[in-house]
């Protein structure tokens, strides 16, 4: 999350193959302001923040945005994401292609990324046997 939100910063990591197979544009929690900017972090449920941590990704489902993702926070930083409703999902404010220096638009703590972005890692989710570690980390 140190990265600028126009710049890649969603990476799918095969770790059998040790090589980056998938990366996109990625939101942060906006904190309940109009814009943020630079991203800040709460774990605290209607804070609007991201939250650092690792996450399993659970199970897709049809949310306000469409298919989504639940997380399941695995560390006191990101504990109540599945109570704050914090999942990976995708929105149209999210575009495909770089925009730095021009930030993206803000989520109320989820990880949000493109609708093609998405449509590309439900693929990986959906394939995968084994739970799928989602990690947000600065």
């Amino acid at each position: 999350m140190n990265l600028h939100s126009g710049k890649k910063r969603f990476y799918v990591y095969d770790l059998k193959k040790n090589l980056i197979i998938a990366s996109g544009l990625m939101s942060h929690g906006s904190c309940n302001d109009l814009v943020l900017f630079t991203a800040k972090f709460s774990n605290d449920a209607n804070s609007g923040c991201s939250s650092l941590g690792k996450y399993k990704v659970g199970n897709a489902y049809d949310g306000r945005f469409g298919k989504a993702f639940k997380l399941y926070g695995l560390e006191a930083t990101n504990s109540n994401a599945y109570y704050r409703f914090v999942v990976l999902h995708a929105y149209s404010c999210v575009p495909d292609v770089e925009t730095y220096p021009v930030p993206i638009c803000n989520s109320l703590g989820c990880a949000m990324v493109s609708p093609n972005f998405l449509k590309q890692l439900s693929l990986f989710i959906q394939r995968e046997k084994k739970p799928i570690l989602l990690w947000m980390y600065q």
